[in-house]
């Protein structure tokens, strides 16, 4: 369990080879929150983690929204407003206007954490970022200091997480859980302990949260 209270498949890749660098310290500005950002398989449970981190008061978090290029969200993820598409020209055009912190391209797809992060973490608010685990490395080079969360859950419920969803074939699962096991054990072994954060999602989500 983490919490941060008032008191305190293919490579990814970015979107253009001319991704402007940030540090924790950002552009000559000293951060005083955190970026946390969550990684896991699909069916681990990311939607469902940061929505439910959105509803806990007193928390000096935020959790930041993200801009994708598919025309209609998945019935299943529509659980708040936090996620928004755009078409593949739309989402370029945001890009060129340096309107993102972190971009990345993945199964297909096109992802873009909008530039408030930045500001919000001036302001002294953590903010948790659904990410990428093949985009790691590259997001930990802008920010050096974040915290890296990895959802786990047994491969036998994720299966059955995953037929649930109907999106795939038996066969095509098996597959993605065997890939699954390999991301992981290489995000597991690029990290230090201090960097890493593993949360075993398989219970209730409010005792993950």
């Amino acid at each position: 369990m983490f919490r941060f209270t008032s008191d305190t498949g293919e490579p990814a890749r970015s979107t253009t080879p001319d991704s402007v660098e940030h540090t924790q310290t950002g552009a000559g500005r000293l951060m005083k929150g955190r970026l946390v950002y969550i990684m896991g398989p699909s069916g681990a449970g990311k939607d469902t983690l940061l929505h439910t981190m959105r509803q806990i008061p007193g928390l000096r978090c935020r959790v930041a929204s993200r801009i994708v290029t598919r025309h209609a969200k998945d019935p299943a993820q529509q659980m708040d407003d936090n996620e928004r598409s755009v078409a593949s020209n739309e989402f370029l055009a945001l890009v060129h206007a340096r309107h993102f912190s972190l971009h990345w391209q993945a199964n297909g797809l096109t992802y873009g954490i909008p530039r408030e992060i930045d500001d919000w973490m001036s302001d002294g608010y953590h903010v948790l970022v659904n990410g990428s685990r093949a985009y790691l490395a590259e997001a930990q080079r802008h920010y050096p200091k974040m915290l890296a969360v990895l959802l786990t859950v047994p491969p036998a419920l994720l299966r059955k997480r995953l037929l649930e969803r109907g999106r795939e074939t038996l066969p095509e699962i098996e597959t993605r859980l065997a890939r699954n096991a390999q991301v992981d054990a290489f995000v597991q072994e690029s990290l230090p302990p201090e960097h890493l954060v593993q949360l075993d999602n398989s219970g209730d989500i409010q005792h993950t949260a």
